[in-house]
């Protein structure tokens, strides 16, 4: 089902430009103050093409995608970026320190993947999208006319993929991130491992892991060109695939972190009303409001042991919610069991939606809500005014983010954080 194929990667000639200078984190996790920093550290960084500097000048002829369209036209003219000889997939290890302070390796593969629809039931995602990021993304596709982000794509093995991919080669990428992870590629060019894998591929159904926003602006460019080329569109044509980067979902470093939910700018709020309010849908408990992050983690594990968990912090209180009673179902009717049991749509449609009254479109557009990978900075923005209340939370089992997709259905935006996330810059594809 799934159809891979091996490509002549576009990648930076580390005899002219250090990778440490070159790559990025992806585009939607770089802040304005990290873009500042990978300006600074290159003027070969590839920020200048997946998030470039916008200008107050900017217009139709001439704007960020104009350059960075010409950024990746000179770096290649200047032999900075060169693609490579033969066609080949990649091998990608990611070695990281978890903040429990176990080590972890997380290892995939780089390749081609065809672009499919949904409704082919080979590619399934879990999250649903916005129309700005897809807009912002096909127009940087339709300029550059190459993907130099990979998709994150999970698939189920037993291992035999990572062991066809085995090797004792030095690596031919070697970089560490800002974050302390090291991103080792390994260029395998072998026919006949190429073959071995794309069989043992063949049966396999995807997960979009991270990416959704750039694999639907693949299926939006592919329908274009599909329909400019007519009757003489080819299924083999380049823009029939996309780059993924594709990881085995039994993989022990596959590490899912939580993101927490942080409601601010509420016109009026009060602790009191959330806790009688909450009451009606969950048990509450009041705990120790000077918890610190560890302690947030260590209670909603042991909660979630036997099912729902929350962690509700204000500025002076915390309230654990759990046991879902009898009156939740008037939130979740229409929604699967699968739905129902996750915790980040309890959160979303009895407390968000229904405690707190905001709603689905206000949630979507993030009018008064923010999400946030530390639970640390969480609580520190309630304690100090800049928020109503946090929502600490436990990350959702990838068991569960493939039920859910793989029974065609979404959950809500931000439920899940796969850690570490992909590094750009390490390979692109070009279209042309």
């Amino acid at each position: 089902m799934a159809d891979i194929h091996p490509f002549r990667a576009l990648r930076y000639d580390l005899q002219r430009v250090p990778a440490s200078q070159v790559v990025t984190q992806p585009y939607d996790k770089i802040t304005p103050a990290m873009q500042d920093r990978y300006y600074t550290a290159s003027p070969y960084n590839l920020v200048r093409i997946i998030l470039g500097r916008r200008d107050p000048g900017d217009n139709a002829t001439s704007n960020v995608y104009t350059r960075a369209a010409a950024h990746a036209r000179d770096w290649r003219n200047a032999g900075i970026l060169r693609q490579d000889a033969s066609p080949s997939i990649y091998t990608y290890s990611q070695t990281f320190t978890a903040a429990s302070g176990t080590s972890f390796e997380r290892r995939g593969f780089i390749a081609l993947g065809r672009v499919e629809d949904y409704s082919a039931k080979v590619v399934f995602r879990h999250e649903q999208t916005l129309s700005k990021p897809k807009a912002d993304r096909l127009d940087l596709l339709r300029t550059t006319r190459a993907h130099y982000e990979q998709l994150f794509l999970l698939y189920e093995d037993s291992g035999k993929i990572d062991s066809l991919l085995a090797t004792v080669q030095p690596p031919t990428i070697d970089v560490a991130d800002e974050y302390g992870v090291a991103h080792r590629v390994w260029q395998i060019c072998d026919p006949e491992v190429i073959a071995s894998v794309q069989s043992e591929m063949r049966d396999k159904k995807l997960v979009i892991a991270d990416g959704h926003h750039r694999y639907e602006t693949a299926l939006n460019f592919r329908n274009e060109c599909r329909e400019a080329a007519g009757a003489s569109s080819n299924p083999q044509a380049p823009h029939e695939f996309v780059m993924m980067t594709f990881v085995n979902m039994n993989d022990p470093g596959l590490l899912v972190l939580p993101t927490h939910r942080v409601v601010h700018s509420l016109e009026s709020f009060s602790a009191d009303d959330f806790q009688n309010s909450s009451r009606a849908f969950f048990a509450v408990e009041e705990i120790d409001p000077a918890l610190d992050a560890a302690r947030a983690a260590a209670v909603l594990l042991e909660r979630g042991r036997v099912g729902t968990a929350l962690l509700a912090v204000t500025a002076n209180r915390a309230f654990v919610l759990h046991s879902p009673k009898p009156a939740a179902a008037q939130f979740l009717a229409g929604l699967s069991p699968r739905q129902q049991a996750l915790d980040v749509v309890q959160l979303h449609k009895c407390l968000l939606e229904g405690v707190l009254k905001l709603s689905e479109e206000s949630i979507r557009n993030q009018q008064n809500l923010s999400y946030l990978r530390e639970a640390s900075e969480a609580l520190t923005q309630v304690r100090s005014g800049a928020a109503n209340m946090a929502f600490l939370m436990n990350p959702c089992p990838v068991e569960q983010v493939r039920d859910v997709a793989f029974a065609g259905e979404v959950m809500p935006q931000k439920s899940t954080d796969f850690y570490p996330k992909l590094l750009s810059g390490l390979t692109a594809y070009a279209l042309d």
